[in-house]
């Protein structure tokens, strides 16, 4: 009987981390954690014959960790960290007025924000970013390991980054960009095994600094020596365009890239035949399309765009288009970029 209902737990156990892995259900979280602390037995109603008992659960239990790695992705993001300020107006701006807003700060920069929904989705996650050492950054890589993102690189003396990013009332966003320190990561920086991972996702931020254009490409390849895929996100039209299309791809192309992201004009404006064998096209309320293939918009409500298609990605690279899709319509019901 006992054995019995170690199994019966140890099941249990698998069942509630599947929920967490497949879905991020908070719910699941919080179901998780009780019964493994009631596997663990707490400092609570433990008797001397309760040894072989705990013995019994305890080959049970990594079953289950087993499990759970199996049904895990590993997301290995690159890019920025920065201090994202999102202004919700109340009203369309006006030049030279006051509008009323609601405003709000917290981590954000492409490439933590798609770490940060690949680990409410349910994956593993890990930010490569260069930091700087002051109290903002500080504050941005405490908030980040709050959402269990494993936050990697070097820091450095020097500015954190900073989005504004303005949302209008109907959700349309304007960004305004300072990427701080960010920018200046450079391949001497970086340790090979932090991209030990299913997938690797470029912000195609990093591909407009040349140093940080040649660290993505290392990554990339230490990625693929390791069996795993290599993403990217065009990011921003206007800058492609600034640096030279020419210029951009042939950045974009040495990573190789598995899949590619973008929305209707990045992908324009690069001309994207041939980049990636999966080609996703973000359409905001649209939905997206994957080499040529429409998936229809999660209807709901819509308060802020902004990092809607960070969201998009994340999902898409732990479980598809249309877990990427179930998260794009989480973000923009909310205010702000991450979960």
């Amino acid at each position: 009987m006992a054995l019995a209902g170690a199994v019966a737990v140890a099941l249990l156990l698998f069942a509630e981390a599947r929920r967490v892995l497949e879905r991020g259900e908070t719910a699941a979280r919080l179901r998780l954690g009780r019964l493994l602390t009631a596997a663990g037995g707490g400092e609570h109603g433990r008797g001397a014959d309760e040894a072989a008992e705990q013995e019994r659960l305890q080959a049970v239990v990594p079953l289950v960790a087993v499990h759970a790695t199996i049904l895990g992705v590993i997301v290995c993001t690159l890019g920025d960290l920065v201090l994202d300020v999102v202004v919700r107006l109340e009203r369309p701006l006006v030049s030279g007025d006051d509008a009323p807003a609601r405003t709000e700060v917290g981590p954000g920069g492409q490439a933590a924000n798609v770490a940060a929904w690949a680990a409410e989705l349910g994956a593993r996650a890990r930010l490569v970013a260069k930091l700087a050492d002051d109290d903002t950054g500080r504050l941005l890589g405490v908030e980040l390991e709050r959402r269990r993102v494993e936050v990697l690189g070097p820091v450095v003396s020097g500015r954190t980054g900073v989005v504004v990013s303005i949302a209008e009332p109907g959700g349309e966003r304007t960004m305004a960009s300072d990427r701080g320190a960010g920018a200046t990561l450079a391949p001497a920086e970086l340790d090979p095994e932090w991209f030990a991972c299913d997938v690797l996702h470029v912000s195609g931020y990093g591909l407009l600094v040349e140093d940080m254009a040649a660290a993505a490409a290392v990554a990339a390849q230490e990625t693929q020596a390791r069996g795993g895929r290599v993403s990217l996100d065009l990011s921003t039209w206007s800058a492609i365009r600034e640096l030279g299309r020419d210029r951009f791809h042939r950045r974009a192309a040495a990573l190789e890239p598995d899949i590619v992201f973008g929305r209707d004009r990045e992908l324009d404006e690069l001309d994207d035949a041939g980049l990636a064998p999966t080609v996703v096209r973000k359409l905001g309320p649209g939905g997206a399309v994957v080499n040529g293939k429409t998936h229809a918009a999660r209807p709901g409500p819509v308060v802020d765009t902004t990092g809607a298609g960070d969201a998009l990605a994340a999902g898409f690279l732990v479980g598809g288009i249309e877990l990427g899709l179930d998260a794009a319509a989480r973000c923009v019901a909310k205010q702000g970029t991450m979960p």
